[in-house]
């Protein structure tokens, strides 16, 4: 059975819709896990079943539906991405296969925990093309279900709904994210996280614990970003995964299971997890947490007695160890004894190494993670204060590639220095545990401190993507394969590349470098020379460009076509645009325009009706001299009695003071 969510919404009931109050409504699935909002105008009803979700705007009596949404479960638990495979060539070849089609937009990708097709295209109801019917919505795969949203309405009856059918299909989104592998790809950002101790309220320092600082390891000394009180219980315990979220575990001596908290500081949501730490033992807490090379979040207890491993990829919880392993090395007399500090904070680098802090005087102990056995010594940090209120390590990377060890002391946070064991002074702040993953990042392994800085970003290779879409003539739709299509990077240097090859319908599959913006240059004889910049997304995606065919009264803009003030003469930025309609005369040698001149409304009216017919005049001159027949070009100056804006301002005057042209014949 096809597991499938559809929302449509039917173009009749935008005839009689009226706007309802700004603040949605929010239609919610606990058990299937997602949420969606709507106008709070709209009503809905469902079937005995609950299966079947009908939305109506308005008076359900009189209107039709405006969405229906239908839930089904697939049998048996899928792989991400298995029924998502191909979804997008197969989408790509129905929307060609319809009238007079235009893909807006369609592209893929992997979230990690489930896949999405965004797609928004047009088409015709008839070969005639008389009704356009306008498509935006999305398909998403999540373990054993299929969501598919889909706004659909007649282009002439949409109105302002379309934007109100974009954010219902936006809307829609997962409330009990499963535990799962991290996206393909996924890499931990820079940011490092610090759960703040206290709080400054009506003059006085009280306990917080629940506030999250978040600063970057480039320079943490700059102010933190406060998240403040995100968290629903006091914690001492905060890990980062490679999905950007942190979790947290409470600070409540409970000795009783706990549920692991996720928070998103992309979002600023959080929600428990399903995964469930074992009770943490009479007298002690939940006091630490850290993230491995693999991605895996481990918890301690504060007499460090049991650490905790969650695996995110197949949602287990397992207990590392449940005796300290500690106790075995010669100092343990040392730190152990009854009133001592605690060695339960903790992080783990990339050689499965663990390093604990003695909260007494800062000193840190290495445990081999996979021997569970202690250094034989402790190592002693110099730079430090005296009093104890050690609370947390944890290994970082730097801008340069280099490992950089933060140290959360007495009211400050500290930098230090391995090889020299040194401390230094960051920044004033009072954290009870530390959060990062950047070391774990798949480039370059790090460097020790002091080590040649790594490869710098600009060396990695751009991610790649193919755009892949058709040229197709905006008055019909109808596809061009004589075109030439050319991209330009436009943050690089250079001109625009090759020609790309256009197939027999005018589709294109040209490489790019994702999430990039590309200028992109299309002629054709009898068509408006396209010069448009285009956004790039990542991996395969499709977009269509049109070009505009030559229609007599198309009036166009020469952009950058200005004078020195007062004058006739041209300034050095208007023969780009002069020669590209001079390529557009020759190559059309049937095309007759009319040159139109504006100026703004300062000075006499009778001095800017003569300014502008004699800088039109010029222009035509222009182009005269370079070889085009002068019954080709009329020139007309209208002066100031056709604004495009307000006079009022400059930097709408500005918007005045323009030379156009329009088509006059194309025969």
């Amino acid at each position: 059975m096809k597991g499938l969510l559809t929302l449509f919404l039917v173009g009749c009931w935008l005839l009689g819709y009226a706007q309802g109050p700004a603040t949605p409504q929010v239609y919610a699935n606990p058990q299937a896990g997602y949420q969606l909002t709507y106008p709070r105008a709209w009503q809905l009803r469902q079937n005995a079943s609950k299966t079947e979700t009908t939305f109506f705007a308005g008076d359900t009596a009189k209107l039709a539906p405006a969405v229906v949404l239908i839930v089904r479960l697939l049998p048996g638990q899928l792989a991400p991405g298995t029924l998502a495979r191909n979804q997008q060539d197969s989408l790509w070849r129905s929307v060609r296969r319809l009238p007079r089609s235009q893909v807006l937009r369609l592209d893929q990708h992997d979230a990690g925990s489930y896949h999405e097709l965004r797609y928004d295209y047009t088409f015709a109801t008839d070969s005639v093309g008389a009704t356009r019917v306008h498509v935006l919505g999305r398909r998403v795969w999540r373990g054993n279900q299929e969501f598919q949203l889909e706004y659909r309405a007649a282009v002439r009856q949409e109105g302002s709904a379309l934007a109100e059918g974009q954010q219902v299909v936006d809307s829609f989104g997962f409330t009990n994210q499963p535990a799962g592998r991290y996206p393909a790809g996924q890499q931990c950002d820079d940011k490092m996280y610090g759960i703040a101790a206290l709080r400054y309220v009506n003059e006085t320092w009280e306990d917080d614990c629940r506030t999250i600082h978040e600063f970057s390891v480039t320079d943490p000394s700059v102010s933190p970003k406060i998240h403040r009180e995100v968290l629903p219980f006091q914690s001492y315990a905060l890990a980062k995964g490679f999905d950007n979220c942190l979790y947290s575990v409470t600070k409540a001596p409970t000795n009783a299971p706990e549920y692991v908290y996720r928070y998103n500081p992309a979002t600023r949501q959080g929600e428990y997890t399903p995964w469930q730490l074992p009770a943490q033992g009479p007298e002690t807490v939940w006091i630490s947490a850290a993230t491995d090379e693999r991605g895996d979040l481990y918890f301690s207890t504060a007499d460090a007695s049991q650490l905790v491993k969650v695996s995110p990829a197949d949602n287990s919880v397992t207990v590392v160890w449940a005796t300290d392993p500690v106790r075995q090395a010669s100092y343990y007399s040392a730190i152990g004894f009854a009133g001592a500090g605690s060695h339960g904070n903790f992080c783990l680098d990339d050689a499965n190494t663990l390093y604990q802090i003695y909260s007494t005087d800062g000193s840190l102990i290495k445990v081999d993670l996979n021997t569970r056995q202690p250094a034989p010594e402790m190592i002693a940090l110099e730079g430090l204060p005296e009093k104890g209120g050690y609370s947390d390590v944890l290994m970082q990377v730097d801008k340069a590639g280099r490992r950089r060890l933060f140290l959360a002391g007495p009211k400050s946070l500290y930098r230090v220095d391995l090889e020299r064991r040194e401390a230094y002074r960051v920044r004033r702040g009072i954290y009870t545990d530390l959060a990062g993953c950047n070391l774990f990042q798949a480039t370059d392994q790090p460097a020790r401190e002091g080590a040649p800085a790594a490869p710098t970003a600009s060396a990695v290779p751009p991610a790649s993507a193919v755009w892949r879409g058709r040229v197709l003539d905006a008055a019909t739709l109808q596809p061009l394969p004589q075109a030439q299509l050319r991209l330009h990077l436009a943050s690089g240097s250079g001109g625009f590349g090759p020609a790309a090859s256009l197939a027999p319908d005018g589709s294109f599959a040209m490489p790019v470098q994702a999430n990039k913006d590309y200028a992109a240059r299309v002629r054709l004889v009898g068509y408006l020379t396209t010069d448009s910049t285009y956004r790039t997304l990542a991996g395969p995606y499709m977009q269509d460009i049109l070009l505009r065919p030559f229609t007599v009264g198309t009036t166009l803009r020469l952009d950058n076509v200005q004078f020195e003030q007062g004058t006739t003469r041209l300034l050095p930025a208007a023969y780009p645009a002069l020669d590209e309609l001079l390529a557009i005369l020759k190559e059309n040698p049937k095309l007759t325009i009319e040159l139109r001149g504006h100026t703004d409304n300062v000075g006499p009216a009778e001095k800017n009706q003569i300014l502008s017919e004699q800088r039109v005049t010029a222009i035509r001159l222009y182009l005269i001299g370079l070889g085009i027949v002068p019954k080709r070009i009329r020139g007309v100056g209208l002066g100031g009695t056709q604004p495009r804006a307000s006079n009022d301002r400059e930097v709408t005057r500005q918007l005045n003071r323009r030379v156009e042209f329009r088509i006059t014949g194309v025969q």
